[in-house]
């Protein structure tokens, strides 16, 4: 098999100097790796339809910066998890401060957080990620070393853009050099051949033609997306007819709410019977918190401990509004959520 010549991506800005700004307005030229999970739909962070919203610059109607704080710890932190990963690997690593775009596809955008100098005298991608201890999890699967699916399409695509055969993760999730994670992806072409299709599939018949996409995604990050498209509740909005699409919706919707309600009487009848039984298990501790013995070659622990939970009750919550109300109105917050049903009348009731 022949060699493979390395086609050179094209160069659309050097970001040196780009204010946060200017920097934004070049990559809604384009799609970005970050960008990529939601295209694909597997983003836990945004749909679809955000993306497209986004790269057309469109006013939300609650424009809020979600979790800043982690994304600016995140960038500050670059330069520190990059020396980590030079000390851990040995592997030299250097920044090219421009956004690169696909020779082919000039949709396809590339502002990667630093290369790397291989031994072989190649050069291969570093992505820096940042995450808490509790999230350290998603980098195993089934006790596999992995890279979170929506963070493995962002290398894959600098992979594509830059036509380089390898990236490397460095992930820092504790407060020391320790408590980091490095991962090694190479190249697939194949998976690359539909990514690329799939983006776009997304940058023609959406972002050009101004369709947005539509909903697919789950459905707590549809309500948060429709809650920054939307804003507030509008109740003086007239209602709307329903058509064949939605009619269709909601029928399935009935249906799944019926098969929940007979799972869920199945469920209160055996959480019943395990009261019942949970209830006799306390009777036979006889006050103790404690019961402990082995049975059929297994050793069991049955515990009622005692267990405090600070909190105000409703009555008391009251009280505090009547007597107290300046310190009721400091730190009490009124929050708003929309609560969702569906009324089914016969047509000749509604009539």
């Amino acid at each position: 098999m022949p060699e493979h010549i390395r086609q050179e991506p094209k160069v659309l800005v050097s970001t040196e100097n780009l204010t946060e700004q200017e920097w934004l307005a070049y990559r809604r030229r384009g799609i970005g790796g970050s960008d990529v999970a939601a295209i694909l739909g597997i983003s836990p962070f945004r749909t679809a339809r955000d993306l497209y919203d986004d790269k057309l610059n469109i006013a939300l109607a609650v424009d809020d910066a979600g979790n800043w704080v982690a994304l600016e710890m995140g960038h500050l932190l670059e330069p520190l998890v990059a020396q980590i990963f030079t000390k851990k690997t040995g592997l030299e690593v250097f920044q090219i401060k421009k956004m690169f775009q696909h020779p082919q596809y000039p949709f396809m955008l590339a502002d990667v957080d630093y290369f790397v100098r291989l031994p072989n005298g190649k050069i291969a991608l570093l992505e820096i990620k940042t995450t808490n201890y509790n999230a350290k999890d998603h980098w195993w699967k089934d006790g596999e070393e992995c890279v979170p699916v929506y963070y493995e399409t962002q290398g894959r695509h600098y992979m594509a853009v830059m036509d380089m055969d390898e990236i490397f993760y460095c992930c820092l999730y504790g407060n020391n050099e320790d408590e980091v994670i490095i991962r090694h992806l190479y190249r697939d072409r194949e998976y690359e051949q539909e990514m690329v299709y799939l983006e776009r599939e997304f940058w023609h018949d959406h972002i050009l033609t101004r369709i947005p996409p539509p909903y697919t995604e789950d459905g707590s990050l549809i309500l948060e997306s429709l809650r920054r498209r939307l804003g507030a509740a509008d109740k003086t909005i007239p209602a709307i007819q329903l058509d064949n699409d939605l009619s269709a919706t909601m029928l399935r919707y009935l249906r799944l709410q019926e098969q929940k309600q007979q799972v869920e009487t199945q469920a209160k009848t055996l959480d019943t019977e395990m009261q019942r039984l949970k209830g006799q298990m306390v009777a036979k501790l006889d006050g103790s918190c404690m019961a402990m013995g082995e049975y059929g070659g297994t050793q069991y622990t049955i515990s009622y401990n005692p267990v405090s939970r600070t909190g105000i009750t409703k009555d008391n919550l009251q009280k505090l509004k009547l007597l107290h109300p300046d310190i009721y109105d400091e730190y009490v917050t009124v929050s708003e959520s929309r609560r969702f049903s569906i009324k089914a009348k016969a047509a000749d009731e509604a009539a």
